[in-house]
């Protein structure tokens, strides 16, 4: 099985990890993106631990529409398998072009717009059923 992360991502995610030890008001680019391939979570990790370089800090979704910012152990991803039994990936094409803070800003708006059209659409289906009635 291949690493989640490349030993330079890691090495710059153990970088964030010190800065962010000693700043919390660190603001870093995301480094990595994980995701599964049969299902809709993602993992945007900018951190890593350095006491035990294990603790990934990033914007966490695990598919349920509740993206927050929050820690992940690397080691329990590498085991994870999907609903198809397939395993975590590294989007290998990522590029960050925003901040953590912007990304997590704009997957809570991304996420407020599907609970909205959500509940129209539940709205609009329990009025076309009370017309039906």
């Amino acid at each position: 099985m291949k690493p989640l992360i490349t030993d330079a991502q890691r090495a710059q995610l153990l970088a964030n990890g010190r800065a962010r030890a000693e700043d919390q008001a660190l603001d870093p680019l995301p480094v990595v993106r994980l995701f599964t391939l049969d299902a809709h979570a993602t993992w945007l990790l900018a951190a890593l631990d350095p006491e035990d370089g294990d603790t990934a800090y990033g914007l966490c979704d695990i598919g349920i529409g509740m993206p927050a910012l929050d820690t992940v152990r690397l080691s329990e991803l590498a085991s994870i398998l999907g609903p198809q039994e397939q395993p975590i990936a590294r989007d290998l094409y990522f590029v960050a072009t925003r901040t953590l803070s912007e990304y997590t800003r704009l997957a809570e708006r991304e996420e407020k717009r599907h609970a909205e059209a959500q509940a129209a659409f539940e709205a609009a289906r329990a009025a076309e059923a009370a017309k039906k009635a």
